[in-house]
């Protein structure tokens, strides 16, 4: 008899148990199931003060990024670490995929002389994160300058350089394949014969959707073109015409930066088609409507993409972020490119949109891109990998908290060593510059509240304001030859030398030699 009750109950128990187990295991189908997709929104080359949510007298319209503003979140700030190379692009979009810090990236030459990588990196990236999870991961993008190791991660992939004026070789090409990918998406769903509300027993979707544009060449549409007043320069030996349509001159111009910046023959400042080393009125104000040109094309793709989303009743179950690899600079401070510590080039935009986020709400935020892995995670109840650096910014997009982190530091030093570096606190800002083998040592210390375009003394010059229109106040300069702030300065300085020895910045010893 006690042996047949210990077999009853054995059984009893057995069956509890995997009663538990099919809750369990249902309530994760359940989970799984109301998870958002993601639509994950990346242009290369993109400063923040093109877009009217952060610069208002921009002449750049967006109508679509600025319904996702008004929405969603804005993050006003928002910033790519930097670089260890003149293609900035290609150290950002790692931070992106894999959540590592700059100096942690397999590609740093620093990580690998002192053991910093991670083995098979590529499988805690975001396509196989979210692979793992259930969703299914579709990637459209340029082609190099990325990480190759990740981007094999997706399950749909259709990567290809458009950055020319049709359809076919332009922004529209990507956001086709996204069209296509969505409707087999929802053919697929329709084929199981759910009758359950949209979002709620599928298989979800991460969407990469990254532009080739507005990085040069700028060649934008015809019609888009002549809205701007520009062309496709192509003649080196003669100026682009002007027009009255085209944009005016940033605010912060230059006709020339100030000091060497310590890239001889950088390829963005002296070989961009249309440009090259010119920074004249006419040139900059032709390739401000290019780029702006292949802004609003970029936009007017995302808008098809959104009003798809909406026809198959998804928009709602879908978490949107829009940002840029890293910011640019067209005129500004009379640089080009992007390999500076500008707020206009080392910071990005980033919208946030998606289920339960709070519309028309704005955060400081001090995000780097390499947060985003973390972000998506958290917003999909995700683990995110023990690989990652980056913390979740989804408290500061829900409004529990202004900030991730208080201080931002940010490095470029693709030319001469040790380079640039900058630090953030607050509203005060202070950038380093060593390069050409110490022959140009510069500091500069800015007041953003005060001065957030940062002008130079050479901003305040009569043959400058005459062109932008623009007249600082006499304490819009750089401060740190000001006694006044030598306590300030002192205290950046050594908030910088913390930084970059938190990161593992291998230049933390040169730069300690100018501090």
């Amino acid at each position: 008899m006690e042996s047949q009750n210990r077999r009853w109950l054995s059984i009893l128990l057995a069956a509890i148990w995997i009663l538990n187990l099919n809750i369990l295991y249902a309530d994760d189908k359940i989970q799984k199931a109301n998870r958002p997709n993601v639509l994950f929104i990346l242009v290369d080359d993109q400063s923040p003060w093109d877009l009217k949510i952060y610069n208002p007298s921009s002449p750049l319209d967006s109508p679509n990024i600025d319904s996702l503003a008004r929405r969603g979140v804005v993050i006003d700030g928002a910033y790519h670490m930097g670089s260890f190379s003149g293609a900035v692009c290609t150290p950002s979009r790692h931070m992106i995929m894999s959540g590592r810090s700059l100096w942690h990236l397999p590609i740093s030459p620093e990580a690998k002389r002192r053991n910093l990588t991670v083995d098979g990196l590529e499988s805690q990236t975001i396509p196989a994160v979210f692979g793992r999870a259930g969703y299914v991961t579709m990637r459209t993008c340029k082609e190099g300058n990325s990480y190759e190791g990740a981007n094999k991660q997706f399950a749909i992939r259709h990567d290809a350089t458009k950055r020319g004026g049709t359809a076919e070789t332009g922004s529209a090409w990507h956001a086709d394949r996204v069209l296509d990918f969505l409707s087999d998406w929802t053919s697929k769903r329709s084929a199981t014969g759910s009758t359950e509300a949209p979002g709620a027993s599928h298989q979800p979707f991460l969407i990469y959707l990254g532009f080739s544009h507005p990085h040069d060449v700028r060649d934008g549409t015809p019609e888009l073109l002549a809205k701007y007043g520009a062309i496709n320069h192509r003649d080196r030996e003669s100026l682009p015409p002007s027009h009255p349509n085209q944009p005016t001159l940033p605010e912060n111009y230059l006709p020339t930066h100030p000091f060497p910046h310590g890239h001889p023959n950088l390829r963005d400042e002296v070989d961009v088609e249309g440009v090259w080393e010119r920074r004249d009125e006419q040139t900059i104000r032709n390739e401000l409507g290019r780029e702006f040109a292949c802004s609003e094309n970029i936009d007017t793709q995302i808008g098809r993409v959104l009003e798809r989303l909406a026809q198959i009743g998804e928009i709602e179950n879908t978490l949107i972020i829009y940002t840029a690899d890293h910011g640019l600079a067209i005129g500004r401070h009379g640089l080009q490119g992007k390999q500076n510590l500008y707020e206009h080039t080392w910071r990005v935009p980033m919208v946030v949109k998606g289920p339960g986020i709070p519309a028309g709400r704005r955060a400081q935020g001090n995000v780097y891109l390499m947060d985003l892995l973390a972000t998506l995670c958290d917003f999909t109840g995700i683990d995110a990998p023990t690989t990652n650096e980056g913390i979740s910014f989804r408290p500061v997009v829900m409004g529990e908290q202004e900030l991730v982190r208080d201080v931002v530091y940010g490095v470029y030093n693709g030319g001469t060593k040790p380079g640039q570096r900058s630090v953030r606190r607050g509203d005060w800002k202070l950038i380093e510059w060593d390069v050409l083998d110490g022959k140009v040592r510069r500091t500069q210390l800015f007041n953003l509240r005060e001065n957030p375009l940062e002008f130079l003394t050479e901003h305040h010059a009569h043959e400058v304001t005459s062109l932008t229109g623009q007249h600082p106040h006499e304490s819009q300069v750089n401060l740190a030859d000001d006694e006044r702030y030598a306590a300030k300065l002192k205290e950046m300085r050594e908030l910088l030398q913390a930084q970059m020895l938190l990161w593992d910045d291998p230049g933390s010893s040169g730069i300690n030699e100018l501090l």
